[in-house]
């Protein structure tokens, strides 16, 4: 099976990476996640750690984190990150690296899932797209996010997908390789 590396960001939909993280884990594959830290004030790194079996890593000053990134990079075969927020899809698209996701995204070179969710204004607002279509053009995978019933009361596209949907495009994108 695989090495997972698994970004989460701060959404409120973070709560589905926590089911994403335990369903990639018993579909085999050694799952680490790397939470930011707004990811953090939804979900707590231990969590992932129970789930996964791993250490999560959600500082880059932390010991042993200076170079961890790298470390953890070299190792994967694929980085998921779920859920992609507008901030981190920018971050993404213009190479820019000022905490630990970021840093870390910065620095992979196998295959990228970016699972966005965000509200629907945000989605379609014209910064953000071109934001996804420069992921696309270097090379990122984008699984768009369908459309529902919002977390602000909303319902239009920008849901993360389901953890099954999410397991199902991370599957595809091993057997491709």
């Amino acid at each position: 099976m695989a090495t997972i590396l698994l970004c989460v960001t701060g959404s409120i939909a973070a709560y589905k990476a926590a089911d994403l993280a335990s369903k990639l884990t018993q579909a085999g594959h050694e799952v680490t996640a790397v939470l930011s830290e707004a990811a953090t004030r939804l979900v707590g790194p231990a969590t992932f750690q129970n789930l996964t079996g791993q250490r999560v890593f959600v500082d880059l000053w932390e010991p042993e984190g200076q170079t961890q990134h790298i470390a953890l990079t070299d190792a994967a075969d694929l980085v998921v990150v779920a859920p992609a927020t507008a901030n981190i899809i920018a971050k993404m698209a213009h190479g820019l690296a000022d905490e630990v996701v970021s840093t870390t995204l910065l620095a992979v070179r196998c295959p990228v899932l970016v699972c966005p969710a965000m509200n629907t204004r945000m989605w379609e607002h014209p910064a953000v797209r071109r934001n996804v279509a420069q992921l696309r053009e270097d090379g990122r995978h984008v699984l768009e996010p369908p459309a529902g019933a919002l977390a602000c009361g909303h319902v239009g596209r920008g849901r993360l997908a389901e953890p099954e949907d999410i397991l199902a495009a991370v599957e595809r994108l091993l057997g491709a390789n």
